[in-house]
């Protein structure tokens, strides 16, 4: 059985505000997550359906995504709240890009856009190294 690396609670906390596909991209769903922020959710009806639908996408995300020293939803909370000062890439241990998303607010924020599509796979990465 595969470690829990992302919260259901987190999940369904982030799926309030859903219709901008906040809790897509935290499953690892960088697609659909966009396609939500840009469409309201599908025009709410996709919003709807996936409070059913956060379950299974957790056991994805579980199963796609290794555990270990770096939390994904601490990562995640300092990338949505304090991501244009670079705050998640300090906790990865990305001192140098960090500092420069300090710099440069997230590096004119599409450093930002592309910490959304990629944070999964960073703390991934962080986590085997570790």
């Amino acid at each position: 059985m595969s470690k829990d690396t992302h919260s259901k609670v987190i999940g369904y906390i982030l799926w309030i505000f859903g219709f901008m596909g906040a809790h897509r991209f935290y499953y690892g769903r960088q697609i659909t997550g966009t396609i939500w922020f840009f469409t309201l959710g599908l025009f709410f009806i996709g919003w709807i359906i996936d409070l059913f639908l956060i379950p299974s996408m957790d056991r994805d995300a579980d199963r796609r995504y290794v555990a270990g020293r770096a939390d994904y939803t601490v990562a995640w909370i300092l990338l949505t709240f304090l991501g244009v000062f670079g705050i998640h890439r300090f906790y990865l241990g990305k001192w140098l890009t960090g500092i420069l998303w300090l710099c440069t607010g997230g590096f004119f924020l599409l450093g930002w856009l592309y910490d959304l599509w990629t944070l999964n796979e960073q703390v991934s990465e962080h986590n085997q190294l570790a």
